[in-house]
């Protein structure tokens, strides 16, 4: 195997109270690796850890600020010392805020800031950007979050390193059994054991919802007919804005008994609908659950 190819990596850094929290959880909802304040003198050592695993992590999100002030120092060389590595691509962010709202930030989270925590938070301010010129210097990107809401950080952050390729939402529609238990993950569930079941037809019941015989008698009905034009209907008005809040997927959930046939037929008609607006993914939890 030859050396990993094109491993993106981010350095989050900048002033304390100026959003490297909500960037780090932007990242992670884009499929970074991501660690949080890691000790500059390791950054090396790290570098190394990815080129021995061969490109298994391919994008990793890493916040250095001044919580290692004992290592900061370090910060510079390390970052100028990754350009040897030619299959590496870094990038700096460095966030900063004005000084009015990073002392209102610290007031209102009743924080001392962590190089003067006996004293004023602007004095520590004051210290503390100082300190940061020469590495705001280095940075490849700079966000000033001063009238930035957190959900603003992170859209400016989604379109800024996520690829066209990348910025997809997809809706994962799930079918399951409410005898298996309620999947944890799901962010809307619907109960559609209220329909007419499959297993009590005994040409059907060793059968699945994704047969044809099957989810035709699933789908015939009036109930479930209904069933689907409210459903659909709600559906195409909620994904839209749950795409706007920067979700990556949606996860809904169908359930039935068993999930072998209602919600599987169901869950395969849902997914189709919006695959021709969204990136679509059907799954079956339980329909293998039960047999032999």
């Amino acid at each position: 195997m030859g050396e990993p190819q094109d491993i993106h990596v981010v350095i989050i850094t900048g002033m304390s109270g100026a959003g490297k929290s909500v960037a780090m959880r932007s990242f992670e909802d884009m499929g970074y690796f991501c660690i949080d304040n890691l000790p500059p003198a390791l950054l090396p050592k790290f570098i190394e850890l990815i080129e021995e695993s061969r490109g298994k992590m391919n994008k990793i999100a890493l916040v250095m600020d001044l919580r290692g002030r004992d290592f900061f120092d370090s910060l510079v060389d390390a970052i100028v010392d990754l350009s040897r590595y030619k299959w590496l691509r870094a990038q700096i962010l460095f966030l900063e805020a004005n000084d009015m709202t990073l002392v209102q930030r610290y007031k209102e989270a009743r924080r001392s800031h962590p190089l003067a925590p006996s004293q004023a938070p602007l004095t520590g301010i004051k210290l503390e950007r100082s300190m940061l010129e020469k590495l705001k210097g280095y940075a490849n990107q700079l966000i000033d979050t001063s009238n930035l809401k957190p959900l603003e950080l992170r859209e400016k952050i989604r379109d800024s390193f996520m690829t066209q390729a990348e910025n997809v939402f997809t809706v994962n529609v799930l079918s399951f059994g409410f005898k298996y238990g309620l999947p944890i993950d799901a962010d809307l569930v619907f109960d559609i054991r209220f329909l007419p079941n499959p297993h009590y037809v005994d040409t059907l019941r060793p059968r699945t919802g994704l047969e044809d015989d099957v989810a035709s008698y699933v789908l015939k009905w009036p109930e479930t007919k209904e069933f689907l034009e409210k459903t659909l209907d709600l559906l195409e008005f909620m994904l839209p804005y749950y795409k706007r809040e920067g979700k990556s997927q949606l996860i809904v959930a169908i359930g039935c008994t068993g999930g072998k046939h209602r919600s599987v037929a169901l869950s395969e008609y849902i997914g189709k609908v919006f695959a021709k607006d969204y990136h679509t993914k059907i799954t079956h939890r339980d329909i293998e659950k039960g047999k032999g």
